[in-house]
């Protein structure tokens, strides 16, 4: 369950790891630089900002989320925020239907403490994931990037993720982007920091989330 460092001392262990373990990386590391992943405390918005985020670019997520807290949360997005917010509301910010449930699903699960958000600091990673698979509309990916941008976790690889997969392939110049077995086991060379890795290959192809 290592975590990011207040300090981010971490980070340079990590690229000295990574860099000696992987050839393919050490180049990127020298390209790119520092890593800047910066964790966000605000469990609660992170995960509405993972939803709002699914299967849309970046440019339109930001774009809801900036209507959203408009709409209905301008000191902030909080379960009580949302519950107070009627369906209605909810979609005139952009959001579809399925995620404007899914938000709803998700405050009141925290409302609640079925999904118990200031505790899960304390369990490993898969139950971390297996606490949040309850709500409507998250799935593993958006579970594991809960994990590396809010509970700052290091050693997460995001098999599923279509960018990664992508940066991989160029970088390595395969011929056709690696699937799971394949991304699994390049990622062993990069234990215990695969999320510092999948940061890296995220920003050589462009900006990432939550990175300065």
């Amino acid at each position: 369950m290592a975590r990011v460092s207040a300090n981010g001392d971490i980070y340079k262990k990590a690229q000295r790891h990574l860099a000696r373990r992987d050839p393919v990386l050490k180049k990127v590391i020298a390209q790119v630089g520092a890593c800047t992943l910066q964790v966000d405390a605000d469990h609660f918005a992170l995960l509405v900002r993972a939803i709002i985020s699914q299967q849309i670019s970046t440019r339109a997520s930001m774009s809801i989320q900036a209507r959203l807290r408009q709409a209905v949360a301008t000191d902030g997005l909080t379960p009580a925020a949302i519950l107070r917010a009627s369906e209605e509301v909810l979609r005139s910010a952009g959001l579809s239907a399925n995620k404007a449930r899914s938000l709803r699903d998700l405050a009141e699960k925290v409302h609640t403490a079925a999904v118990p958000l200031n505790l899960l600091h304390e369990l490993p990673d898969e139950e971390v994931i297996g606490s949040l698979l309850p709500v409507r509309g998250i799935g593993r990916w958006t579970a594991q990037m809960f994990l590396i941008f809010s509970l700052g976790r290091i050693d997460v690889l995001p098999v599923d993720d279509l960018g990664l997969r992508q940066a991989v392939q160029r970088n390595y110049e395969l011929e056709a982007i690696p699937g799971r077995d394949e991304l699994i086991e390049l990622g062993e060379a990069w234990r215990p920091y695969r999320s510092i890795a999948t940061w890296y290959f995220w920003r050589s192809s462009g900006p990432v989330p939550q990175s300065k």
